[in-house]
């Protein structure tokens, strides 16, 4: 991908003919992708296909004009609608549009505390197993549209024979319209040709198959405010909360990594905070007009910034060209038959997962390894959000493990016949213990002196360390003698008495983890 992206140059200010022209089509190219896309996702959510059109409208133009990153796309996308099936199943659409509604809220509160920042603590790893349970978890849900429900009894079975078959060669063909296409040319998006080519066939041959109207009719106006039919209760609240969480760090996940990238493909710079209140926004007016929400989608945006759209022109443009296409197309889209949204979405999900994994699995440290299948695990089974959570913990318990066993100490003797412990490493709560142990207080001379040149003190557990060392040395009799530690660390030591010297001049300056108003409190005399 690197190769790729980096003739792509950033975009000039200003507008010329030319360049209005360009965004207008690469507007145009994303519009048309969008439409086959936003219907499969509402199929994937159990709701009408118009939800999520409006979803991809609303949530598209409110964020290309107040966005962070100018050349993203955003809309309705499927890892938010694994999410919502089952609140769209036990409690009915109308929940689904509040929860969106306080998803928003939640994201605009994200974006003005400029919590948008902490995207930076997911590692790489996370990252991978992230964008391939994403792609697992796209893929399972398009299983449904291999099976058949009984009128009678519910029952689901699945398709067999002729019907089997039929299903599986108009997905192939789906597949292989994409995949081919780009390769002779890219006049057209290979998503929709492919769901052209395979429309005309079965609409030409009249074969038997399901099709988008069979489902739910498309047909409709302008996106009109609805206020969510839910009864304003605390039982309501609790019911859409946890859904609600769950979908805004879903949403800011997945936008905040797709601004990263389309930052880095153009060479600018995005705003994380004003992105986290963009999308936010663009929640809040959703729900309020019958859309499923949404938040940014990387395959759009890399078909944007690769068809050359650069400002925020070409965002608008794609979200006012779907709204077209729904007023005055809803008769085409009818007929688009299911087996090319199915093909549609495996080759999202193709695209999606990141293949060379197994490649790198042999090559990388074994903690990393695990937190790739472990994100990628609790991604298919749980969610996004917990999966991306988890994986960081992980990560950060691995590094404070590394960590703890880097601190050590070389020794030394002065001519006056002290003792020189020169530590190496940071001093926190994970190699706390093993700082204990590099010392001996009963054989070590009477004074002692413990250098902190190359080392720092990190949280407070590192410093209940250095106080619990200093009460060792002071029960055996023995001064020591700290060299080269912060000033707010001597401050904030309990027991440094008259058994243990602190030296602060010329020391670093540094701040530690801890209460400092608190600790303060109870390391200074009382004064009247």
């Amino acid at each position: 991908m690197h190769s790729s992206t980096e003739a792509l140059a950033p975009a000039k200010p200003g507008f010329s003919a030319n360049t209005v022209k360009v965004e207008l089509l690469s507007g145009l190219t994303v519009a048309l992708a969008l439409v086959p896309e936003a219907v499969a996702f509402a199929f994937v959510a159990k709701v009408e296909p118009l939800v999520g059109l409006y979803a991809a409208f609303i949530v598209g133009i409110i964020t290309a004009v107040f966005g962070g990153r100018p050349g993203m796309i955003s809309g309705a996308t499927g890892a938010l609608a694994v999410v919502m099936v089952s609140l769209v199943v036990q409690h009915g659409v109308e929940y689904l549009f509040a929860a969106v509604v306080l998803m928003g809220i939640l994201q605009v509160f994200f974006g003005i505390m400029r919590w948008g920042k902490f995207i930076r603590m997911v590692p790489h790893p996370v990252m991978l197993g992230f964008v391939n349970g994403l792609a697992i978890v796209i893929f399972l849900a398009q299983m449904g549209q291999f099976q058949t429900v009984d009128a009678a009894t519910g029952a689901t079975s699945w398709l067999a024979g002729m019907d089997m078959a039929l299903m599986l060669g108009l997905v192939v063909l789906t597949m292989a319209v994409i995949w081919f296409l780009p390769k002779i040319t890219n006049v057209i998006p290979a998503p929709l040709a492919g769901i052209l080519v395979v429309s005309a066939i079965v609409i030409g041959l009249g074969l038997n198959v399901q099709t988008v109207g069979d489902l739910a009719p498309i047909a409709g106006g302008l996106p009109e405010f609805h206020i969510p039919m839910v009864p304003l209760t605390m039982e309501t609240f609790m019911i859409i909360l946890p859904y609600s969480v769950i979908l805004a760090a879903i949403g800011l996940i997945e936008s905040l990594l797709t601004l990263n990238l389309v930052a880095d493909m153009t060479g600018t710079r995005g705003g994380a905070s004003k992105e986290c209140v963009a999308q936010g926004a663009a929640n809040v007016v959703t729900g309020f007009f019958g859309g499923m929400g949404g938040c940014a989608m990387i395959g759009q945006s890399m078909i944007n910034v690769k068809s050359g759209g650069r400002t925020r022109l070409a965002g608008i443009a794609a979200a006012l060209f779907l709204l077209s296409f729904i007023l005055f197309a809803a008769p085409l889209i009818e007929r688009i038959p299911l087996a090319a949204l199915v093909g549609v979405m495996f080759m999202v999900v193709i695209g999606t997962f990141a293949w060379n994994t197994f490649k790198i699995l042999h090559k990388i440290p074994r903690t990393d390894a695990i937190v790739i299948a472990l994100v990628t695990g609790v991604t298919v089974y749980s969610d996004l959000a917990v999966a991306v959570v988890v994986g960081v913990i992980v990560s950060a318990l691995a590094y404070a493990w590394n960590a703890s066993k880097r601190i050590d100490a070389q020794t030394t003797t002065n001519s006056d016949g002290w003792k020189i412990y020169k530590l190496e490493g940071p001093l926190f709560f994970g190699s706390a213990a093993g700082f204990q142990e590099i010392f001996d207080p009963q054989s070590d001379p009477d004074d002692v002196i413990v250098d902190f040149i190359n080392s720092r003190v990190v949280d407070h557990s590192g410093l209940a360390a250095i106080d619990a060392l200093a009460t060792r040395y002071e029960q055996a009799g023995k001064t020591l003698h700290l060299r080269h530690l912060s000033p707010d660390c001597k401050d904030l030591l309990h027991k440094a008495g008259s058994m243990v010297e602190v030296a602060v001049l010329e020391d670093p300056h540094y701040g530690v983890a801890v209460d400092y108003d608190t600790e303060m409190q109870e390391t200074k005399p009382a004064t009247s």
